[in-house]
């Protein structure tokens, strides 16, 4: 079962996605893309920030899963992960806008031609959720943008917001049950009314 390592899988696996559209034709290296801060982003080239984390309430669980013939699991709990990815070029400055804008725009085919994170091709734990996350392209206004740029004394950079959903954030809860062993049958007689 997928455990609270899922919300980091997310994370690596839209790197490694990334990693395998972007390397070495656009970015050098695999290093070149990573999950950072925006403030601290280091010689990245790509940064994905993990900006927020809501609850998903449209997915319906029932109450409790069997856990082998002796004990239930309490429902999961259901995520919605935010990111914020984010184009850095060292780039001289007469070439650093265009070489920023390449790398949004193959990071944007490459998550568009994979809205799925499947566990065919992420391996363990995704083959384990009950449902696989999707990536999906988020419209925000300028202002929400920059409230959550929110870096001081640096100017919004353009980055793309994605939200991947539903994440499975499977419980610890497992409760002990007792199964019925035996039954206990009284044969009688009906008295008919009289």
């Amino acid at each position: 079962m997928a455990d609270y390592n899922i919300i980091s899988d997310v994370q690596e696996a839209i790197i490694k996605l990334l990693r395998t559209g972007l390397v070495p034709d656009i970015i050098p290296n695999s290093e070149g893309i990573g999950a950072c801060h925006p403030s601290d982003r280091g010689d990245v080239s790509l940064g994905i920030f993990l900006y927020d984390i809501k609850r998903d309430t449209a997915v319906a669980m029932p109450e409790r899963t069997a856990v082998g013939t002796r004990a239930m699991r309490a429902p999961s709990m259901f995520l919605d992960l935010y990111f914020m990815l984010t184009a850095y070029s060292s780039s001289d400055i007469k070439f650093r806008s265009l070489e920023e804008a390449k790398i949004t725009g193959r990071a944007m085919q490459i998550l568009e031609s994979n809205p799925v994170l499947r566990g065919s091709v992420f391996g363990k734990p995704f083959t384990e959720l009950s449902h696989e996350p999707r990536l999906e392209l988020l419209e925000l206004d300028a202002e929400e943008k920059n409230r959550i740029w929110n870096v001081p004394n640096v100017p919004y950079k353009l980055s793309l917001f994605y939200k991947v959903y539903p994440v499975e954030l499977v419980s610890e809860k497992i409760t002990a049950i007792t199964r019925v062993t035996e039954t206990d049958i009284t044969v009688g007689q009906i008295k008919p009314a009289e």
